[in-house]
């Protein structure tokens, strides 16, 4: 299978290596390639000869004029660099924070996308511009693993604040198993298809930093107000992953923030060998 990679970051260059190793022929460019998707003319020297293409290109932590131009300005020019070839599948990683949901209910890839965030309006706008594309979309959760994870590194800096009651979920996802979802969606997925890429255990933020705190004996963070606004906006939701489990059979290898930051801190697995399953089981 001959695979692009637009985007060689944190999440293209490891799925690079991973596709690679399994006698794919692969090629991952980004701005350090000179390749930039919000230049079309960089996307026409790349060729059309490609069977799948995988977008992991991401805003680089920028703002709203970021947003608009790498995803929607970006994906307009793939749009049309594409028109007319021969690709078979078109993988585009979006995010959970489409999901706009404040009650801490199960979202699932059925529930209705009407963020309140101004970028996450714009990965609604991206994900409504590739209906009828052979795209399917993947949504993230939030990102961790080596030298990544915002409110534990926070917490490592003694910067970490629990905000409000703690009662808001996190929804997580290891690097490493957004590899195995890329591939398992190139393997399995069909065009037209949505999928939610989080683990299998939602945990609440007062959770999360209790267990860092007890793991790493160290004081639990102070309590502050919630910030009036955050990038993926202020959700409170649990994704569910049922589908990416099920129907992509994608198992992953860090199914809750235990396992996968347990081992980021060099400690074993939990005792217990029951892993809690997603609340939407």
């Amino acid at each position: 299978m001959r695979v692009l990679i637009l985007g060689a970051g944190y999440v293209g260059l490891p799925l690079s290596a991973e596709l690679g190793s399994q006698g794919h022929k692969v090629c991952a460019v980004g701005r350090h390639s000179g390749v930039d998707i919000t230049n079309i003319a960089d996307l026409k020297k790349l060729g059309r000869d490609w069977d799948c293409i995988v977008n992991t290109v991401s805003s680089s932590r920028g703002g709203l004029e970021d947003y608009q131009r790498v995803f929607l300005e970006g994906t307009r020019n793939i749009i049309e660099w594409l028109h007319g070839a021969m690709i078979g599948k078109y993988i585009y990683t979006s995010s959970t924070s489409v999901y706009g949901q404040t009650d801490g209910s199960i979202v699932d890839e059925t529930s209705p996308t009407e963020p309140k965030s101004e970028t996450s309006k714009i990965l609604v706008e991206t994900e409504d511009l590739l209906r009828g594309f052979p795209a399917i979309t993947l949504r993230l959760a939030g990102i961790y693993g080596p030298e990544r994870g915002h409110l534990f590194r926070q917490y490592l800096r003694g910067k970490a604040v629990i905000t409000g009651d703690g009662s808001r979920y996190l929804n997580m996802i290891h690097r490493d198993d957004v590899v195995r979802a890329i591939i398992a969606a190139l393997q399995r997925g069909e065009p037209g298809g949505t999928y939610n890429v989080a683990d299998d255990e939602p945990v609440s933020e007062l959770e999360f930093f209790q267990w860092l705190s007890k793991t790493l004996k160290r004081p639990m963070p102070p309590f502050a107000a919630a910030p009036a606004t955050r990038k993926r906006g202020n959700t409170n939701k649990r994704v569910s992953n049922r589908k990416l489990r099920e129907e992509l059979r994608c198992e992953l290898a860090y199914p809750n923030y235990r396992v996968g930051y347990g081992a980021l801190i060099g400690q074993p697995p939990p005792a217990d060998k029951t892993i809690p399953k997603n609340p939407a089981d």
